[in-house]
């Protein structure tokens, strides 16, 4: 077997972020696996650098793993991730919008979002934009965004103040709006990114047994993720159709689509909706700055 086949994604660099648990692990260890530079995002430390060595052993001496730790609910951060990014690297081939969070009780970020929105939604829309000049210059670029089958109870709310409003606040609603706008944020970019050498696609990866949940999460909530998770499956499982996405030769001419296992999945009106993507692009762009 040549070294081609066994590490195809050399000389590529790919970004992912939440890094340093679950699925994120397991993808930035697959790719760096594959023969990747992986630059593996997350917010702890600590956290961060057992990611490091975890994927070094696994994917061999040889293997370019490199660490940025940011908070990415708050869009100053988001930028200087990006900004990192674009001073250290020349490309960039895969980025993984993987990062995210199941709220607990009601929070704003100090830069005035509702923290799961900040996180889930507005996080991957400014990072993908801001580093769009690295994705464009590689031969072919893939952006995967992770969503989930709750985006099938999401609504987008037309203004910030209802996001922002703690009588209003729900947290299975803010989770399931986050994740819708996952899916119309693709189909968005997918269709601005229409006749480039960029994709972009997103994902269910299944109920996957992971530290999704908040330590202020309620206590009612935990105890449906405890009786739920003899159903739920292990990350290495979670992670197939990311990894399917943003490496199997198969997935290059998939773009715009919400995918299940290896399959194009069905997914609610909303999130078919050319005019609510472009609604929900007006309303992130008004909200990050970043158009």
């Amino acid at each position: 077997m040549s070294s081609d086949s066994l590490r195809p994604l050399a000389g590529q660099t790919a970004l992912v972020t939440g890094a340093t648990s679950g699925i994120g692990l397991v993808t930035a260890r697959e790719l760096a696996r594959q023969g990747a530079r992986v630059v593996l995002v997350g917010r702890d430390t600590e956290k961060a650098a057992r990611a490091q060595e975890a994927i070094q052993q696994a994917a061999g001496p040889d293997a370019a793993v490199h660490v940025k730790c940011f908070d990415l609910s708050l869009l100053r951060n988001v930028r200087a991730l990006a900004e990192q990014m674009k001073q250290e690297f020349s490309q960039l081939d895969i980025l993984v919008n993987n990062a995210g969070i199941m709220p607990g009780r009601f929070t704003l970020t100090d830069e005035g979002h509702e923290l799961s929105w900040a996180t889930n939604h507005l996080a991957p829309y400014a990072l993908t934009n801001l580093l769009l000049p690295l994705l464009d210059a590689a031969e072919r670029a893939r952006v995967v965004t992770v969503s989930s089958v709750a985006h099938w109870v999401g609504e987008i709310e037309p203004e910030q103040e209802v996001r922002n409003s703690p009588e209003k606040y729900s947290w299975l609603t803010a989770y399931a709006d986050s994740k819708l706008a996952n899916i119309l944020f693709t189909k968005e970019l997918a269709n601005r990114l229409d006749l480039t050498n960029i994709t972009a696609n997103c994902l269910h990866p299944g109920m996957v047994d992971t530290a999704l949940m908040r330590a202020d999460t309620s206590a009612v909530m935990k105890a449906m993720w405890w009786m739920a998770r003899p159903l739920m499956i292990a990350p290495e499982k979670g992670a197939e159709t990311t990894l399917f996405l943003a490496s199997a030769p198969e997935a290059a001419r998939l773009n715009g689509q919400y995918i299940t296992g290896r399959r194009i999945a069905r997914c609610s009106d909303r999130a078919s909706s050319s005019t609510e993507a472009s609604r929900l692009w007006r309303i992130s762009a008004e909200e990050t700055g970043i158009e």
